[in-house]
């Protein structure tokens, strides 16, 4: 029966696609929108995307050899299944009409309606809604797919598959209509977020510590990565969607969308040689591995602050963050957390470093939507927003990710057994090899 059930809601999804027509009458060739913001907004989409990919290729080469596809396969599953729940109601839980601050309506664009006879998303009036959809979308994606390097090599992929919807619907979504919507709780309170330092990389990072505890230890977690020249590619690819990323979220091609692709450029340089000059400072010598996963860490602790800093203080920011992450890698690692690929010290805590240093740093001189200066000119009430904020989205992550954990873990056992851990994921759990 179960084997059943996965085609049977397939099927329900393509005959409500029948039931739900799009019969709004079109309006997109008579709006006054602007071509250059809705080519940067469809290229920034297409540069997202490519991060999912980039993510795969990033945590395919750590992961053992026989566990390579596996891996790689769980962030490449999000790009198709995250897309179809954002259709039916994804969308509309993020930036349906509101309901209480927390969660949006999930009526309000049910199966894409509205797509034509709407003119724009409201905050971003340049574009056709369509297409702020869809760049979301993106955002959506690769959130759950970060999770997947925490529990890399134990997860069994049918598990993993109900764990992400569930984490979409009652983690992602909220937090994304909390911080991104207008009538948000987050937003009304203050916290800014430019392009996902709280709803994409610290929901993902305190999921993933939630993950490793729930999951235990692997039976081996000794092994040679696959391939490092993954990883290199990974963190290329990354890179190159991360301009989507962040200098997409400006909404438009304008003045703020070249800063944000600055300030993104250089706190992932300034983060990467961080880490690296801060593993020679420890004995270490400089590898390939530490130099791609510091430009990682940069990469998110800029995000939340991207167009509210200035350059200058991108470079702060990557600095200290690379050193902070590395530290908790170190205590992770003494702990004998079983975070496989360091989602939470590097993303996690990436992006609270990030969340903490927007509420340091923001300036209304960049961005005129910061209303409240940062710390560093002298203002307390956004860096007292962003600590309390902080706080909240930690115990909703963590605890709300525990428990969507043990509920999938009833529906289907969650890890798989030792033998077929022994065996690799990619012969247990799809019979390929590398």
């Amino acid at each position: 029966m179960k084997k059943t059930i996965p085609i049977l809601l397939l099927l329900l999804l393509t005959l409500l696609g029948l039931l739900v027509p799009a019969t709004e009458v079109s309006l997109l060739d008579t709006l006054e929108l602007d071509t250059g913001d809705t080519a940067w907004l469809l290229t920034s989409s297409a540069l997202v995307l490519i991060m999912t990919p980039g993510l795969a290729f990033f945590y395919g080469g750590m992961v053992s050899k026989k566990n390579v596809i596996s891996t790689m396969l769980q962030s490449f599953i999000c790009m198709c299944l995250i897309t179809l729940l954002w259709v039916l109601f994804g969308f509309s839980l993020a930036f349906g009409d509101d309901i209480g601050g927390v969660v949006g309506n999930p009526s309000t664009f049910f199966m894409m309606k509205g797509m034509l006879g709407n003119a724009s998303w409201g905050a971003l009036p340049t574009i056709p809604i369509v297409l702020f959809a869809m760049f979301q979308l993106k955002f959506a994606i690769i959130t759950p797919a970060l999770i997947t390097g925490a529990f890399a090599e134990r997860v069994k992929f049918n598990s993993f598959m109900i764990f992400i919807l569930l984490f979409s619907v009652f983690i992602y979504s909220p937090l994304a209509h909390a911080t991104w919507h207008p009538e948000g709780i987050l937003a009304a309170f203050g916290v800014l977020d430019f392009a996902g330092g709280t709803v994409v990389h610290m929901s993902a990072g305190w999921a993933a510590l939630a993950a490793a505890l729930y999951l235990k230890k692997r039976k081996d977690l000794i092994h040679n990565p696959a391939r490092i020249s993954y990883v290199i590619l990974g963190t290329a690819l990354l890179w190159f969607g991360w301009f989507g990323f962040n200098a997409g979220s400006a909404g438009g091609a304008n003045t703020l969308a070249a800063y944000a692709f600055a300030t993104t450029t250089t706190a992932s340089a300034a983060a990467a040689v961080s880490w690296i000059f801060f593993d020679i400072l420890k004995g270490k010598k400089p590898s390939a591995m530490g130099t791609c996963i510091g430009a990682v860490v940069g990469l998110v602790a800029i995000t939340p602050a991207a167009g509210f800093v200035t350059i200058q203080h991108s470079i702060f920011i990557g600095v200290v963050a690379a050193i902070i992450s590395n530290l908790v890698v170190t205590w992770r690692a003494k702990k004998g957390i079983d975070d496989t690929l360091d989602v939470f010290p590097c993303h996690g805590v990436g992006g609270m470093v990030g969340m903490v240093l927007t509420g340091v740093f923001a300036s209304s001189a960049v961005n005129p939507a910061v209303t409240t200066n940062g710390l560093f000119f002298g203002e307390t009430g956004l860096f007292v927003a962003h600590l309390v904020a902080l706080v909240v989205v930690s115990i909703f992550a963590f605890f709300g990710s525990l428990l969507l954990l043990k509920i999938t873990d009833l529906i289907s056992p969650i890890r798989v057994v030792e033998e077929d851990e022994v065996l690799g994921l990619d012969r247990s759990q799809h019979d390929e090899e590398l």
